[in-house]
């Protein structure tokens, strides 16, 4: 089993130790372990650390002449306890055991620090003022989140619970750390003990707030966290998701936030705080617009059919209507043959439209002879396109716009037949 050095000093940046053997992962990458380490294999929701390895002399004094090993990732052998640290580039032969330096990569450990710090004041809130236990924990490279088994939580709480964790934040409680027996843990009330057949567990205690068992790392006390900051919450399968940052990730956030807030609050020519409601504002004009939008092309689907009408001669009874607009969409040719076939009885309407996606629209007045779904789907799948609907409007696409006036010059020719194909 590894020395876990991060177990008695979470700001422990760089340390010695021996690398002692070198293993072959599955997916052929390479790992060192040595007797102990510093770097934090990803485990309890806190992903892993990253930094650097170095080769020493015998009286590590001096680097040997084997190039620095970037530590891409560290993993724990739950089988033996090893810790590996896979490694990026491990080609060199190298004779072990070896004496190594290992540095930590620092703003990666302390972001991690006040991340999962941070979550233990904010799950030990949940619980105090709503009875809401922490069931899961997942620290991310951009946001954290904490489950809580509670069905719901109102934005009122949400900021009763922000205001109280950084309370204690503020107050700088320190944060103990203790190796106990799983007995004495539970005379001690900690909230949750972990499974298994642990002889000692690590402890962290935040003073006044929190006691709970981790093998995580920390800050020495709550006010190194910085601030909490709730971003999200959610429902989820198993009750409430809450998203959050805190320390410096907090500030980044908090920052990009102003800058997104100011920059939109520019084009609006107002006050950043007057986003939302000019927001609002655009929406319900451009709804508006929209409205009107449609209102006028419908008026000019309508023009547009009662003039096809007029210039289309009935053929036993029927008026075959067959338009391609090069210059239209689907949407418009869909609002054209529901005109034509809403204007008369006897009406088959075969409308194609070139701009956007090519389209094809195949309708027929209520009751009449002619199968537009089966029409429009035996023409279009000839030319490699897909479409269907029921016997009176169906609609389909067409890899070319190119195509359709003779789809439509077959689908009347069809249509005057009587032919189904």
């Amino acid at each position: 089993m590894t020395e876990r050095l991060y177990y008695q000093n979470s700001f422990l940046y760089d340390f010695t130790a021996s690398a002692e053997a070198i293993r072959e992962l599955a997916d052929g990458r390479r790992a060192l372990i040595l007797d102990r380490t510093a770097f934090y294999a990803t485990s309890g929701g806190q992903p892993f650390d990253t930094g650097w390895i170095d080769f020493l002399s015998a009286d590590n004094e001096e680097a040997l002449p084997i190039p620095k090993l970037r530590v891409c990732e560290v993993i724990e052998d739950e089988s033996d306890g090893t810790i590996l640290h896979v490694v990026e580039k491990l080609e060199a032969p190298i004779v072990l055991p070896l004496r190594v330096r290992g540095f930590i990569d620092v703003d990666r450990r302390q972001d991690h620090m006040q991340q999962h710090s941070g979550q233990h004041v904010l799950s030990a809130t949940f619980l105090t003022l709503f009875n809401a236990p922490t069931v899961s924990f997942h620290l991310g490279d951009e946001s954290c989140t904490i489950d809580l088994e509670v069905g719901s939580l109102s934005a009122a709480q949400i900021e009763q619970a922000e205001r109280h964790a950084n309370q204690q934040v503020w107050d700088d409680r320190q944060v103990l750390m203790h190796e106990v027996t799983p007995e004495q843990a539970r005379q001690a009330g900690v909230r949750k003990i972990p499974e298994g057949g642990h002889e000692t567990l690590r402890l962290i205690e935040v003073r006044g707030v929190d006691l709970c068992a981790c093998g995580g790392t920390h800050v020495l006390t709550t006010g190194q966290i910085g601030n909490i900051q709730l971003r999200k919450v959610e429902k989820v399968k198993q009750g409430i998701r809450v998203e959050f940052v805190c320390g410096l990730r907090a500030l980044r956030v908090a920052r990009k936030d102003f800058q997104v807030l100011t920059e939109a609050a520019a084009l609006y020519s107002s006050h950043l705080w007057e986003v939302p409601a000019q927001t609002q504002k655009l929406l319900d004009s451009g709804k508006a617009a929209q409205k009107q939008q449609h209102k006028l092309l419908e008026e000019i689907a309508e023009l547009t059919a009662r003039q096809a009408l007029a210039r289309t001669t009935a053929e036993s009874g029927r008026r075959i209507v067959a338009e391609f607009f090069a210059e239209r969409d689907l949407a418009f040719i869909k609002l054209f043959a529901q005109k034509l076939v809403a204007a008369d009885s006897g009406v088959i309407a075969l409308v194609g439209a070139g701009q956007g996606t090519p389209a094809l629209i195949f309708a027929q007045s209520p009751g009449g002879s002619f199968d537009a779904g089966a029409q429009l789907k035996a023409i279009v799948t000839s030319a490699g396109g897909r479409g269907g609907g029921t016997r009176d409007l169906a609609q389909g696409g067409v890899p070319s716009a190119d195509l359709i006036p003779e789809l439509i010059a077959r689908a009347a020719h069809a249509a005057r037949s009587g032919s189904k194909g």
